[in-house]
């Protein structure tokens, strides 16, 4: 197993590169199913999760491959041989679960195993079948598995209101409504740019789709959808976190320039909290370049759907918090059990509260290299900020969890001034037989 060993406190300098969106690319891959042909889809991050989505592509006899190098992702859906999606796969990802709007919309039937993911809080999947079945599919649940058949091997179309609003969701009924025999409607559908950049490629594809962006989209039905060409935008999650990095490591007066950004795609009310710290941005042709502060001022947030504070971002947010002056508050309304790298973070001094959807941190505090242990990916990604900023060595294991969501992200800490490393360890060995192997 992996660990990143930090080596604190560190000062950020330089330039850094944000990798294509995952969060776009999962379902940007599935909607080339809804396509007989070959389509090809570039700025894609070589990440965990995409290898694991492109396994559970080809159970369906979809031909993906991957250029890692080139970032590319060329799939041939030509013929799908089988619908269904299993279990060993999809528990690793819950964004394998767009395979049931993919394979309902190509050929009006999906068997999908009900989804894993990170082992935090409660996201159940039954607005994704409800949505369906107000589409006209039928829906039985058997041995974990979903299995949904469309009446006559088309859906027919239908409305459907989101309660709360989904990005999951709102993906999977764009796949599953763009060839049903009629019209669709979802309403509080979400408005992220992930969902946006999705709807567009769709349209791109030949699907009638209106709305994006708001929280109603019309979709009208065609018979057919056509393969594309069609390029991802970069990840805001990871802009937002080379961010808060720079703001906490960087040079007071001196900017970090962030490649491949997008500020618009994270929304206001993060961009306003983030300049409200004391910290200044730029934008420019693609890039941001962010300035740290002489000191950082304390910014409570709340996180909320897009456009919100993004709740990917508040496990960072915390970090920086507990280098500001004064105490800040994070409130996480999407997610009430997203605070398992507190305990961690205790580790190296945090002095933070948990109670109930909220974290109370204490400002200008000094942390301290210690072994954490990630739970998460958000969380993983935390850790490593900390350590960042902490005095001493900081080991993060179990860092499989930071590889489903960031790409190369020791190489490129360290190649803007951060003393990072990834190291090979045995879970189980005793200290001093870890020591040993290190020797």
């Amino acid at each position: 197993m992996d660990k990143l060993v930090v080596k604190g406190p560190g000062r950020l300098a330089g330039t850094m590169n944000v990798s294509g969106s995952k969060n776009t690319a999962l379902p940007l891959m599935a909607g080339a199913i809804l396509a007989p042909g070959i389509s090809t889809i570039s700025n894609i991050p070589s990440l965990r999760d995409i290898s694991t989505f492109a396994r559970v592509m080809r159970v369906t006899g979809t031909r993906v491959d991957i250029d890692d190098s080139a970032g590319l992702v060329t799939i041939d859906a030509t013929n799908i041989e089988d619908t269904v999606a299993p279990y060993e796969l999809v528990k690793r990802m819950r964004a394998s679960f767009y395979m049931l709007g993919a394979l309902l919309g190509r050929c009006g039937e999906a068997k999908v195993s009900l989804p894993g993911g990170c082992a935090w809080g409660p996201r159940p999947v039954d607005l994704h079948i409800k949505g369906v079945q107000a589409m006209g599919a039928t829906v039985d649940l058997e041995q974990g598995y979903v299995i949904a058949k469309a009446v006559g091997g088309r859906l027919k179309g239908g409305s459907f209101r989101l309660e709360p609003s989904s990005v999951g969701a709102t993906i999977n009924l764009l796949l599953a409504g763009s060839t049903a025999r009629g019209g669709s409607r979802i309403e509080n559908a979400a408005m992220e740019p992930d969902v946006v950049v999705f709807g567009e490629c769709l349209r791109e594809m030949g699907a009638r789709i209106s709305g994006l962006g708001t929280s109603t989209i019309e979709i009208e039905g065609v018979d057919e959808l056509k393969p594309v060409d069609f390029a991802n935008c970069p990840d805001r999650i990871e802009l937002g976190t080379y961010m808060i990095a720079a703001a906490l490591c960087g040079e007071p007066g001196s900017p970090v320039r962030i490649n491949g950004a997008d500020d618009r795609h994270l929304g206001k009310v993060f961009v306003d909290a983030f300049t409200a710290t004391g910290a200044s941005i730029e934008v420019g042709d693609n890039y941001i370049d962010v300035t740290a502060p002489e000191k950082l001022s304390s910014v409570s947030i709340e996180t909320g759907i897009y456009p919100g504070f993004p709740t990917d971002l508040q496990a960072q947010w915390t970090i920086l918090l507990s280098q500001s002056e004064g105490n800040g508050k994070v409130v996480d309304k999407v997610y009430h059990d997203r605070f398992k790298h507190i305990p961690e973070l205790h580790r190296m001094g945090i002095n933070a509260i948990v109670v109930g959807n909220e974290v109370v941190v204490q400002g200008k505090t000094k942390l301290t290299g210690a072994q954490v242990m990630s739970t998460d990916l958000r969380a993983s990604v935390s850790l490593v900020l900390a350590g960042m900023v902490a005095s001493g060595t900081t080991e993060v294991l179990r860092v499989y969890h930071l590889d489903r969501g960031y790409e190369n992200l020791e190489n490129k800490l360290s190649g803007a001034g951060i003393d990072i490393t990834r190291e090979s360890y045995d879970e189980w060995a005793s200290p001093v037989e870890e020591r040993q192997m290190s020797a």
